[in-house]
């Protein structure tokens, strides 16, 4: 397993996320040493989702207005519907994802995640993957979708669905291993 001890990762949600691609990332990165912590626009506890099903509640750990991109050496976006739809129109999670991507730092992104991305601009000429809904999304923001399990793109690593967690946080602790060198 690789050791990413002294990392920093940031979860960003807003309310109502695919718990599992939440849980999923979290326990490998901190299983591989890193240090995660969830940032959301809400204050008090947000809350996941299995699938339509009511999920748990889980403690804001980084409130999104104080989280600077700058603090941390990685970043991944869960999926869920709802929380992907808010994110994406919030400016300061916007302002977030650009300046990871200024900073060439990894992201990663399952899902509908890959809306805030979309809104942010930061897709065009860029390839991934997402919850197929979001093909015809990807593909009018001048990005290139294709249907894998799991696909990189420079500082990117994106999956579909949950059932691609294992190839997702293979890769995506795989990309943050190269890219902060420590």
């Amino acid at each position: 397993m690789t050791h990413l001890a002294g990392i920093k990762v940031a979860i960003l949600v807003d309310d109502l996320f695919e718990q599992v691609e939440l849980t999923g990332p979290r326990a490998a990165l901190e299983a591989a040493g890193a240090t995660v912590t969830l940032v959301s626009p809400r204050r008090g506890p947000v809350h996941g989702m299995h699938h339509a099903e009511p999920g748990d509640a889980f403690v804001v750990e980084q409130a999104l207005h104080d989280a600077d991109a700058a603090d941390y050496d990685a970043l991944v976006l869960p999926g869920g519907t709802f929380n992907a739809d808010a994110l994406r129109v919030d400016p300061q999670a916007q302002q977030l994802v650009r300046a990871f991507q200024a900073d060439e730092k990894p992201i990663g992104v399952i899902c509908h995640g890959p809306w805030l991305l979309i809104s942010a601009g930061l897709v065009a000429g860029r390839t991934l993957t997402s919850w197929p809904s979001l093909k015809d999304d990807v593909l009018n923001a001048g990005g290139h979708w294709l249907d894998k399990e799991v696909l990189r793109d420079g500082n990117w690593v994106s999956s579909r669905k949950p059932d691609d967690l294992p190839a997702f946080n293979r890769e995506l602790i795989q990309l943050i291993s190269e890219r902060c060198h420590h």
